[in-house]
């Protein structure tokens, strides 16, 4: 397309692309935006080095001229979007770029390779934590996935409410405090039960959590608490019918007086099944295969799609509305803006996406932040906020929001000031 548009003199008439998606995966009332960060960084790093251009120009990929300008290819354009860890519904323009065309459609695997799985993750994950109940869940899908996906999986965890990630690459690269327990590998190396519980003992001390059902659980809990004494941090569970065994296990360590010991359950949870364990006396989840598979939904979605380009390639000339009309895949043309609307409660009411910047009223709140100013990055930010802000996005959505069952989307987006229902 780039070198078409480089001979066509298309290429450089400036031009608007935005992300979005048409419809939320079935059974999600709401998403979450994640991997703004990774993407910033990408763009920064994104080149073509002289070993790229020679595999494209021996495999006639590109022609000269084309090579001559990706070599020099920097995003110079500008970038605005929803910030990280805000909710999202079908039709928010959650990432509006600007630039030339040549320079903007370069991106598009870029910007939804990272937004699409990031944001995957992120939205199973904030329902994960929702189920929860306000108990700390712990993110241990790196052995699910590929090697990089889960370190920007336990990344998008922790910023839907995750406590904590098995993943030491994510607290290294983004401080996602990190949180391990051994393996059923690790009991079965020692002699005994006895041995291996001694050993993780000694070098990890009284607040470590031992795996107690690699033989017999109630047996395993009551050798635990002996070697241990009443102040063990946790034992583990991971296989069986976890809610009967939390009971039994409570029960056991609240008779040897180790009322203080939290219980941690694992073994292909998603949000159903913490649902389903909330009468349960359980401290903690651990949550792999579904967490970074999305819980059904691997992907957000999320689409890239040119919605204004210039009449000719001078730099002066403004974006005009342009409209894809293909049969179910529909766009609607022109720059959008964005704004949540709330009622008297604080609680959100409806998305606004407008072409012209809509009058802000009171209750309402921007959701279109500078991220890239003419190639720059200006939207960094620490890990910590989006975080937060996604805590404060979720507690603003009404109810139904939280539903696990089948349903629509929890506000109506709205398009040139419709007013909610």
């Amino acid at each position: 397309m780039v070198q078409a548009a480089l001979r066509s003199g298309a290429a450089h008439r400036r031009c608007v692309f935005e992300v979005f998606c048409r419809g939320l995966p079935t059974g999600r009332r709401y998403a979450v935006v994640a991997g703004i960060g990774r993407l910033l960084d990408a763009l920064e790093r994104f080149r073509f080095t002289a070993d790229d251009l020679a595999y494209l120009r021996e495999r006639g990929v590109v022609d000269d001229e084309t090579s001559a300008w990706l070599s020099a290819y920097r995003f110079r354009g500008d970038i605005h979007g929803y910030a990280e860890g805000e909710c999202f519904f079908p039709g928010s323009p959650i990432l509006v770029v600007e630039s030339t065309f040549a320079e903007a459609v370069l991106l598009e695997t870029l910007v939804l390779s990272v937004l699409n799985f990031d944001s995957a993750i992120a939205g199973a994950a904030s329902r994960m934590t929702t189920a929860a109940a306000g108990r700390p869940v712990i993110e241990m899908g790196s052995r699910r996935t590929h090697e990089e996906a889960a370190v920007a999986a336990a990344r998008a965890a922790y910023i839907a409410g995750f406590a904590t990630t098995s993943n030491l690459a994510a607290g290294r690269r983004y401080g996602v405090p990190t949180r391990g327990t051994s393996a059923h590998a690790f009991t079965l190396v020692h002699d005994s039960e006895r041995d291996a519980f001694r050993a993780q003992l000694d070098s990890l001390g009284q607040g470590t959590t031992l795996l107690v059902d690699t033989f017999d659980v109630e047996e395993a809990v009551r050798l635990a608490v002996e070697l241990a004494g009443a102040r063990l941090g946790a034992v583990r569970l991971d296989s069986g019918d976890l809610l009967q065994l939390a009971h039994r296990v409570r029960r056991v360590l609240d008779d040897l007086g180790a009322r203080d010991t939290r219980i941690v359950v694992t073994s292909d949870l998603d949000e159903y099944a913490i649902a389903a364990l909330a009468a349960a006396p359980v401290d903690r989840y651990g949550v792999g295969t579904a967490l970074v598979t999305g819980s059904g939904a691997p992907t957000a979605g999320l689409v890239y799609k040119l919605v204004a380009r210039a009449m000719d390639e001078r730099p002066e000339s403004p974006p005009v509305p342009v409209t894809k009309r293909s049969p179910g895949k529909p766009s609607r043309g022109g720059k959008k803006w964005a704004v949540r609307r709330h009622d008297d409660t604080g609680s959100a009411t409806g998305e606004l996406v407008t072409v012209d910047r809509p009058s802000v009223r009171a209750g309402d709140r921007e959701l279109l932040v500078p991220l890239v100013v003419s190639g720059e990055v200006v939207g960094r930010e620490p890990l910590q906020l989006a975080r937060e802000r996604h805590e404060r996005a979720r507690t603003e959505l009404p109810p139904q929001a939280f539903q696990l069952s089948r349903g629509q989307p929890a506000i109506p987006t709205l398009y040139d000031n419709e007013e909610a229902p």
